[in-house]
């Protein structure tokens, strides 16, 4: 089995592809990818995004469930499956990290099946926000200022919401004095609180 392989690239880079032989699993080192799954009629539909420290196309199967893309410059780990399997049963440690961390997984799956069921639109986006800031605390990253990546697009499909509408949620926080955008792809949280209430106390229309 061969060893572990670590890589260096660019954005928009396609991992994986849905329903291509699971042969590799990827730790990302540094960067953003994209998951996502194509749906019957051909459209694309965004399953989540993955950060520096996530482990990327492990499953139990033989081939990938979903597709990997690269929306930044990035550097990975990728291990063969097989010599993945084995580190697993050899370090009981390693195992339960990994355990852990399908726990977690399985929690913001769950979390966004809420999101996009019972909240209002702009609660959504909130709750969005407000994710990325705790994924940049479990990363022992500090500051407000959110990597954003991922396009207006992205994000409304996530979300389950029209581009048109997220683009007037930024800008309703903005006006509120809720958030800023200091550049390009990268957003302040100024009032998380303010988020946190919004969505505690949205339902939806």
């Amino acid at each position: 089995m061969g060893e572990a392989e670590q890589l260096s690239l660019g954005s928009r880079t396609a991992l994986f592809r849905e329903g291509q032989p699971a042969r590799h699993v990827f730790t990302l080192m540094h960067g953003t990818a994209k998951l996502t799954r194509l749906l019957p009629d051909g459209r694309e539909q965004v399953l989540g995004f993955r950060f520096a420290g996530d482990v990327i196309g492990y499953t139990g199967g033989e081939t990938y469930l979903f597709a990997a893309e690269l929306l930044t410059p990035a550097t990975l780990c990728r291990l063969e499956r097989g010599r993945f399997d084995a580190l697993m049963r050899r370090l009981p440690a390693l195992e339960r990290r990994f355990l852990d961390l399908c726990v977690q997984e399985l929690a913001a799956t769950q979390d966004q099946l809420v999101t996009v069921g019972r909240r209002t639109a702009e609660a959504r986006l909130a709750a969005f926000l407000l994710q990325l800031a705790a994924s940049r605390r479990l990363r022992l990253e500090t500051g407000t200022v959110l990597d954003m990546p991922m396009t207006r697009s992205d994000i409304a499909d996530f979300l389950g919401l029209t581009l048109e509408t997220v683009s007037r949620g930024f800008t309703a926080f903005r006006r509120r004095g809720w958030v800023r955008e200091p550049s390009h792809n990268h957003v302040e949280l100024l009032n998380p609180r303010a988020l946190t209430e919004l969505i505690e106390g949205a339902a939806c229309d």
